[in-house]
């Protein structure tokens, strides 16, 4: 068993006073036979009431409004998160079995809403590459992981060239990006074949400093196995989800899973920072306010002034 504290501070600060500020939280670790919560808290500046409700896909959310005019608001979640490591699926169902069961369930619910996804034009070359790849003859965990392998040898892990609102058609043609990007088009590929498969956020908890995205909000993909439910794996390391990896939501995409979003009244200039400080073990007391964020974004339009409600999609950090 493996456990993690982990402190997730996400911080705005405003040009000038806002109101009506609204929020939804994705933060709350999710509990299952692999992962557990010891222990978690979320606190936000000026203290309002937070009410949690279970979203469609089973993950805990959270909504609070903050009236008065404020130019700054701070949301910190604070974690103790034990892991244990998930045995890999065996190969004690034929393959043809597998094939046919996928088949068989991709329109019942709740598989349906992890096959779906959007037209795009990239879609042929998508499928030509699959082509190469897809063996029935094979189950389709020994396919997914082979899709998986694909897209970490041919897509370059670099930060910067993309965003929350890259399409998988500019992500085909970068052939680069960060993990969310890796993880929206294994999805794609995924979907293809015929696997229904869901997005997953969360972190990737450090050790040796050899996975990308270490000690910072990360991103990968559940595929549904056949006799074996969800099985986590993560392109962007090319290997099997396990202990180092800390769930937080599930779903579709992103925007189903997005860990802090919201909207205000005001000015549109802002700045948004996050800290994500990841710790092997029990709490630890050290003050890590001097901390560099991970994340920092500012406002493109910070002239304009405005008194209706303003919408950022650019709420979170761009998963690492």
């Amino acid at each position: 068993m493996a456990s993690y504290h982990i402190k997730h501070i996400t911080r705005y600060t405003y040009s000038s006073p806002v109101t009506d500020c609204a929020n939804q939280v994705m933060l709350y670790p999710l509990q299952d036979a692999w992962q557990q919560v010891l222990k978690h808290e979320i606190e936000v500046t000026g203290n309002p009431v937070i009410a949690t409700f279970t979203d469609y896909f089973g993950n805990e959310t959270g909504m609070f409004t903050v009236a008065k005019a404020q130019t700054s608001l701070t949301i910190s979640s604070v974690a103790e998160v034990a892991t244990q490591v998930i045995p890999p699926p065996t190969d004690d169902i034929p393959a043809a079995e597998q094939w046919l069961t996928l088949a068989t369930i991709k329109q019942q619910v709740p598989y349906m809403d992890f096959l779906y996804h959007e037209a795009f034009d990239a879609a042929s070359e998508i499928q030509e590459a699959i082509g190469g790849i897809k063996d029935t003859n094979k189950t389709p965990f020994t396919n997914a992981v082979a899709l998986s392998d694909f897209i970490y040898k041919n897509f370059q892990y670099k930060k910067g060239v993309t965003s929350i609102q890259t399409s998988v058609d500019e992500i085909w043609q970068l052939k680069a990006g960060v993990c969310q990007d890796f993880a929206h088009v294994l999805l794609v590929m995924l979907h293809f074949i015929g696997i229904p498969a869901r997005y997953v956020s969360g972190y990737i908890c450090p050790k040796n400093q050899e996975m990308r995205g270490e000690g910072a909000t990360h991103a990968w993909v559940e595929a549904y196995i056949p006799g074996h439910y969800w099985i986590g794996i993560d392109p962007t390391n090319n290997c099997l989800v396990s202990d180092r990896h800390v769930r937080l939501a599930i779903g579709r995409n992103f925007s189903d899973c997005t860990p802090v979003k919201g909207t205000y009244k005001g000015s549109s200039e802002h700045t948004l920072e996050v800290l994500v400080s990841i710790k092997n073990g029990e709490s630890k007391s050290e003050d890590t306010s001097s901390e560099q964020p991970a994340f920092m974004y500012r406002s493109k339009n910070p002239a304009s002034e405005s008194n209706s409600y303003r919408r950022f999609l650019e709420m979170q950090q761009q998963q690492q």
